[in-house]
């Protein structure tokens, strides 16, 4: 089969396309014929030599999927069979011709939606599900504050705080960004360059601040996030894009809120580790009951991927080029070959 690929870590001029050994579905497994997969920042820092797979998982790169079944392995237990439309997240391997894939992990691809489109669904809103429901713990009526609010996680929180009847408020880089959070539900948008989006919340929330804030972003942003964030608010960090590194009393400050730090990864569970397994089945068995059926035509609210391009699998480095400037709006998918 054909699969993404680069030899030695580096920019995206590294990657190509090879063709490698088709994966065998192993113990209650699915194989999954691959028709899209869309890519994530994390594929951008395995390719870096940064973020290597978990132990146990493919070193393809691809996070997420969607497709139809292709085998069964032993031991499957009959939930799925031969040519269901289903979409995964993964370990890796979704930027393949072929994926297996625990069949606890498959989601139904929901009735008049394309392989694209389910492909932009797994990672993004499993994430922002993740982040707002098994951490967050959102409630009714809750402010929240997503950063990186075109990305397709700030995308798919905008549209779970809402389903939640919570009130998302978000930060993005350009006003184009901030129009597109809107159009998805933002209550309302701040762009971080060009204004302090903590005065700004606190500003928009009457001095009350934010209960929850979706941090992307890490160091940099600290002393805002905790200026805007409420009292008892909780502060999930779920990504570094600006690095690690704090200076200044952080402790202090939250400790005089009663504020919380939260931080999470969706990928860094080991494949192999029974409890990362049945976690991973937890959330998509909840997701696919609490969420999934407002993806489909005539559900309200109505719940939408959002997509900003198509690659096929060949110009797999330009689609990394488009991520790594930062251009997207909403999630870049790559196309199988047919």
């Amino acid at each position: 089969m054909l699969a993404a690929y680069f030899d030695c870590p580096g920019g995206p001029e590294n990657l190509y396309v090879k063709e490698v050994v088709k994966p065998h579905p192993g113990e209650g497994e699915v194989l999954m014929k691959v028709s899209a997969s869309a890519l994530n920042r994390a594929d951008l820092l395995q390719r870096r030599g940064k973020y290597p797979p978990p132990k146990g998982a493919s070193d393809i790169l691809g996070l997420e999927a969607a497709g139809s079944v292709a085998g069964l392995g032993p031991g499957c237990r009959g939930r799925w069979k031969i040519g269901d439309a289903v979409m995964a997240l993964l370990s890796g391997g979704g930027q393949a011709e072929y994926v297996t894939v625990p069949e606890g992990h498959l989601m139904p691809v929901p009735t008049d939606m394309t392989f694209i489109q389910a492909a932009a669904i797994p990672e993004a809103w499993l994430t922002a599900f993740q982040l707002l429901h098994f951490v967050g713990k959102i409630q009714q009526g809750e402010r929240v504050l997503i950063h990186a609010g075109a990305s397709g996680i700030g995308l798919a929180a905008i549209q779970l705080v809402r389903l939640a009847k919570a009130i998302p408020i978000v930060t993005a880089g350009t006003q184009e960004k901030l129009k597109a959070s809107a159009s998805a539900g933002a209550a309302a948008g701040f762009n971080y360059k060009s204004e302090d989006f903590s005065e700004k919340v606190l500003e928009f929330t009457q001095g009350s601040g934010v209960d929850i804030i979706l941090d992307c972003v890490g160091g940099s942003y600290w002393e805002k996030n905790v200026n805007c964030l409420s009292t008892d608010g909780r502060w999930i960090i779920y990504g570094l894009l600006s690095g690690g590194e704090v200076h200044g009393d952080l402790f202090a400050r939250l400790l005089s809120k009663r504020a919380s730090i939260h931080t999470s990864l969706l990928r860094s569970r080991d494949k192999e580790a029974s409890n990362g397994h049945q976690h991973t089945e937890r959330l998509v068995k909840a997701f696919t009951d609490d969420v999934l059926p407002y993806f489909c035509e005539g559900s309200s609210p109505r719940l939408q991927p959002v997509v900003d391009s198509i690659y096929p699998l060949q110009e797999i480095a330009e689609a990394h080029r488009v991520m790594e400037e930062n251009k997207n709006i909403g999630k870049i998918v790559i196309e199988m070959p047919a």
